[in-house]
């Protein structure tokens, strides 16, 4: 019997795989032209992001991106940077690199699997049907070698799959759990009945929330695909600096980012405007999957009364139901999601730790992490916005 023989590459861009053969493996479910079940592993998107040098040279996220090859044919990719910081991650590890550099090691560059600046989970492992356990064991292996090849400090897989964390553990790679909050679709007819699923006091507040937001002396509208022309981008690069400049300094997307997704993503955006007297003055931008709506950046030049509630919840959560989607996912951070419908689930990432006596350290730190966040979402889901029973209210 024939061996079958695995070779790796690693590219220094998606310009050097060919769009169809790396959706094969990202998308194989679109390959008929739906929508992927994530678009930001399609190679467009990641794409957008070298062009319009989002990364690369100068910010700390060369791209090394592993593919698995049989026969000479691309059976997984996996989407892989060289980092030179712990930035735009969203499964924060600063503490580890501190801890690693006091004790005299090099924290620096790391390898990262992973989609830049956008904590959504999904496959991290991109592997052609049929294939699964032969090519993430090829793409761990590859990305573990490089690694060691080159004396790097570890190797980080974030908001991969929960089936991959699994498989990731059985490998020897240390897991670990952290938490979002998203919404669930349990099947809702329209909006009211979302809120007739919630306690009588959450489905008052939703309400005044919303009727506070649509007071704000505009109109609220929703564009995507064609709908969304190049000057509401100006709008939303406006919003997106507003935001970056608050919570993290400086923005990881640059403007290009922007012009690109007009070009080549617009099918896959959902935007949602606050237009006042012929100005945009908020906005929240979202992608659209088969089955999830991911929101993403939120912005504004005018603050007004629940405005951010109703852009970037409410209104995702209606157009979830009404276009058949599954989940909303409303990104990292946010308790304040829980009262308004969204409730904490477990994210996963994997870890390779090169260093012996420093990844000990760091398992015994993930067995407690772990057991706080479990108990963490138990607490919170009990005292989540729903009713305890269909036939109770408050």
């Amino acid at each position: 019997m024939r061996e079958t023989r695995i070779e790796i590459d690693v590219l220094a861009g998606l310009d050097e795989i060919a769009p169809e053969a790396w959706d094969a493996c990202a998308c194989p479910e679109a390959v008929d032209g739906g929508r992927p079940h994530d678009p930001f592993t399609t190679h467009r998107f990641l794409q957008a992001l070298e062009t319009s040098n989002s990364v690369g040279a100068g910010t700390g996220w060369a791209p090394r991106h592993i593919i698995a090859k049989m026969d000479g044919q691309v059976i997984a990719t996996a989407p892989l940077y060289a980092k030179g910081h712990s930035q735009g991650e969203y499964i924060f590890d600063h503490d580890w690199g501190f801890a690693f550099e006091r004790a005299g090691g090099s924290y620096y560059p790391k390898l990262q699997i992973a989609v830049p600046f956008t904590p959504v989970t999904g496959r991290r492992f991109l592997v052609k049907p049929g294939l699964e356990e032969m090519g993430q064991s090829a793409l761990v292996q590859g990305a573990v070698q490089l690694a060691a090849e080159n004396h790097l400090s570890s190797v980080h897989v974030t908001f991969c799959t929960e089936a991959e964390a699994q498989a990731g553990g059985q490998m020897g790679l240390l897991q670990r759990v952290t938490d979002q909050f998203h919404w669930v679709n349990r099947g809702y007819a329209d909006f009211d009945a979302f809120l007739a699923d919630l306690s009588s006091r959450k489905r008052k507040n939703i309400r005044k929330e919303r009727a506070q937001a649509n007071a704000f002396g505009g109109r609220i509208v929703e564009l995507t695909g064609s709908q969304i022309e190049p000057h509401h981008w100006d709008a939303v690069w406006t919003f997106y600096q507003d935001t970056g400049a608050r919570k993290w300094g400086t923005p990881y997307l640059t403007r290009a980012f922007f012009d690109e997704a007009h070009a080549t993503l617009r099918d896959d955006i959902l935007l949602v405007l606050a237009e006042r007297d012929g100005r945009y003055i908020a906005g929240a931008l979202n992608f659209i999957g088969c089955e999830t709506l991911f929101g993403r950046y939120w912005g504004c030049t005018e603050d007004h009364p629940c405005l951010h509630f109703e852009l970037c919840y409410y209104r995702a959560i209606d157009y979830a139901i009404r276009n058949g989607l599954q989940r909303v996912e409303a990104g990292a951070q946010g308790p304040h999601k829980l009262a308004r419908g969204y409730l904490p689930v477990h994210c996963h990432s994997l870890h390779w730790i090169a260093d012996d006596s420093f990844r000990r350290a760091i398992e015994q730190y993930l067995q407690s992490e772990r057991f706080a966040v479990t108990e963490d979402i138990e607490v919170m889901t009990a005292y989540g916005p729903f009713r305890k029973t269909r036939s109770e209210d408050e």
